[in-house]
């Protein structure tokens, strides 16, 4: 996993659920919930699980006995994803890197992976990964965002950063957007032996009730803040507050709307 989704740390886990999750996260984990349903499997592995929203989303949508296995890399994030269930649910928990998977050949239905993809440094190894623990028949589902620029919440918070820090700006928001082009992922896909892959946009134009607290996650729900922190000089509130104003000069006061785009797809283990 890339250093970026690595350093998901301290207090960024809390931030990301509470300020980011209901905001560009939980329509997609409802998206990929309602596909995991459509295709009905019996054993399931859920990768880059990250605070478990998509992992919830599963639980409640699939029959209680569907077997939920969810990882992440990174512990701070799936000890939050493991607070949003109960010890009597039908789920397993375990790190996991997903270009070095600790599980035998052929033990899954279908593996889910919401927004994680993109970390991945070697996506050949990790698609290569995914198709090795699939049962035959078996199916990938994820999710990417698509660019940066269809994405404005994002562009306006790296481009006014970078205002802060104009001699050296972070370089966080450009890694969740970093695998966009439909094209590309298929072909990587394809290299690494899954068949029948097929992809979908997603456009969905999400209600926004209060600039702030989105704002906040921004720059506090995810390693954005640990990169301002190190070259310091600048008040982190500071660059919350001008992402906050810009979010609201751009698509208007609240209640309102912006756009998020991304793509969903889905491939086969032959």
């Amino acid at each position: 996993m890339s250093t970026e989704a690595s350093q998901f740390v301290g207090d960024i886990p809390q931030n990301y659920d509470r300020f980011l999750g209901p905001v560009i996260f939980e329509d997609y984990a409802d998206d990929l919930a309602r596909h995991t349903v459509a295709i009905g499997p019996a054993r399931v592995l859920e990768l880059a699980a990250g605070t478990g929203v998509v992992s919830r989303k599963l639980r409640d949508a699939l029959p209680k006995e569907t077997q939920l296995v969810i990882t992440d890399l990174n512990g701070p994030m799936l000890e939050v994803a493991r607070s949003k269930f109960n010890s009597t649910e039908n789920v397993e928990f375990t790190t996991a890197d997903a270009m070095h998977l600790d599980f035998p050949d052929n033990q899954f239905d279908l593996i889910v992976c919401q927004f994680g993809v993109m970390f991945f440094p070697d996506k050949l190894a990790a698609f290569r990964e995914a198709l090795r623990v699939l049962r035959p028949g078996g199916s990938y589902l994820f999710n990417t965002w698509r660019a940066i620029a269809e994405n404005p919440f994002a562009k306006i918070a790296d481009d006014v950063t970078a205002k802060f820090f104009p001699a050296n700006p972070p370089v966080f928001y450009q890694a969740p957007f970093s695998y966009p082009g439909p094209e590309a992922v298929c072909e990587d896909m394809a290299s690494a032996g899954f068949v029948g892959i097929e992809h979908d946009a997603v456009a969905l134009e999400k209600p926004v009730t209060d600039w702030g607290p989105f704002a906040h996650g921004l720059v506090y729900g995810n390693p954005l803040i640990d990169e301002i922190r190190r070259r310091g000089g600048v008040d982190a509130n500071e660059v919350m507050r001008a992402i906050e104003a810009e979010l609201r000069a751009r698509h208007g006061a609240e209640p309102t709307s912006m756009p998020l785009r991304a793509t969903v797809f889905q491939g086969r283990a032959a």
